[in-house]
């Protein structure tokens, strides 16, 4: 890789736009999680709540296992061809398929194929996602400054808090206005619909982005990108994957489930429980902010090793927090997770593109990363409701995740301190 200088206002500009990919996917997640009711009763009328709801959950879960394909194929454009295209062709695809769910007949309308349509297009979305985080992580931290990079690429985590608190926001204040029985009938299809016009604003910020000049230049000297990942680098791949594995099942846990469990078993009052998730998400909005910016003083390996021993040891306490039908509860036991995963969300994209080589760092990190996810992300909803089933411990999805943060302890103390240094040609 050529010497090249960095500019602070450049990379602002460069951070918005990565960060604007992550406004689009996190909102598309928080009004499915959020009309999750509304869905299952519209796409598997049945009167088994909890078997409708499981199927809603499947359906979320298609998303991830799509995810891959989009890795490998975003990956080898991202490493081939440079990052630009694997930006403007996820955020295009993702927004177009999110808009046309809000355009689907429902069961009653079309049948069974109502709820092939909403896999196909929920396959889209997982496709476009699976090289969004990768692509934007890679294209922010390498025009960042070295003294920044763990600052700018916060603003991937930042966007998805916000995503996720603008997706939430929207789900609450319709199902406010329109009430229950407009809200089922076509008020649920508003927040859909505003994900085009999210899409449309993203695709204006990176469509006028330019490619920088190291990506125009050959970066596959032996092949394809994927293929010397997966022979040269798998080491790296399983460190990718173990930085990933605790903070993104927790906040599925935490932030997907969590809501569920909160309504249907403590019968809290779902209005509320929306209101509550949402004001913790701004935590995840702009705690990462922080911690990446005393990150960039202190080194990486410290907060991310406090995030992690945090999530270890104060899961259970936390979960404590939310058994008990005191919204007061809820709120600081919610928090707490927000604050903790916070920690080790602000910090993984720097870590992630700094322990990788510049040649194959997008097909790397698609891979690891979306794997991950697609094991351990979107499966927790699913995973929580077996072990509880099986085990008949409310407390049992808090066990599993003491257990992935274990995994993620060990990654850890296996990286180097990367912050500041120069990146990996």
């Amino acid at each position: 890789m050529k010497h090249q200088t960095f500019n602070v206002k450049s990379a602002r500009r460069t951070a918005l736009s990565g960060a604007i990919g992550s406004v689009m996917e996190w909102y598309d997640f928080a009004i499915f999680v959020y009309l999750a009711p509304v869905i299952s009763s519209l796409f598997f009328p049945s009167k088994d709540s909890v078997g409708s709801l499981t199927a809603t959950y499947a359906i979320f879960a298609f998303g991830f296992i799509s995810r891959p394909f989009g890795a490998f194929v975003y990956g080898h454009i991202g490493d081939s061809m440079g990052r630009k295209p694997v930006l403007i062709l996820s955020v295009a695809m993702m927004g177009g398929a999110t808009f046309c769910v809000g355009l689907l007949p429902t069961f009653d309308q079309l049948g069974p194929m109502a709820v092939v349509a909403l896999i196909v297009l929920r396959i889209f979305q997982g496709f476009s996602v699976g090289g969004e985080f990768p692509g934007s992580t890679a294209f922010i931290i390498e025009l960042s400054p070295p003294e920044k990079r763990g600052f700018f690429g916060s603003w991937i985590v930042s966007g998805s808090g916000i995503g996720f608190l603008i997706g939430s926001a929207s789900a609450v204040f319709t199902a406010y206005i329109l009430g229950p029985e407009d809200l089922a009938d076509w008020g649920w299809r508003i927040p859909f619909l505003g994900g085009g016009v999210i899409a449309i604003v993203a695709y204006y910020f990176r469509s006028g982005i330019d490619e920088t000049h190291q990506n125009k230049e050959a970066v596959a000297d032996k092949g394809s990108p994927l293929l010397v990942a997966f022979q040269e680098h798998w080491l790296d791949m399983l460190r990718v994957g173990g930085l990933a594995l605790t903070v993104n099942a927790g906040f599925y846990l935490m932030f997907v489930y969590a809501i569920t469990y909160l309504t249907n078993n403590l019968h809290l009052s779902a209005t509320s429980v929306m209101g509550i998730n949402t004001l913790c998400l701004l935590a995840i909005a702009f705690c990462p902010l922080c911690f990446s910016i005393l990150s960039d003083k202190i080194g990486r390996k410290p907060i991310l090793l406090f995030g992690t021993i945090s999530i270890l040891l104060l899961s259970w306490p936390l979960f404590w927090l939310l058994n008990h039908n005191n919204l007061y509860f809820v709120f600081f036991g919610l928090f707490g997770f927000a604050v903790i995963f916070s920690m080790v969300f602000s910090i993984n994209p720097a870590v992630m593109a700094e322990i990788l080589p510049h040649k194959i760092r997008v097909s790397t990190l698609s891979v690891a990363y979306n794997l991950t996810l697609t094991f351990f992300g979107g499966t927790a909803p699913l995973i929580a409701l077996f072990l509880v089933t099986w085990t008949g411990s409310e407390f049992s999805p808090v066990y599993y995740l003491m257990g992935l943060s274990i995994v993620s302890l060990v990654t850890i103390f296996s990286i180097p301190e990367t912050g500041g240094r120069k990146l990996r040609d």
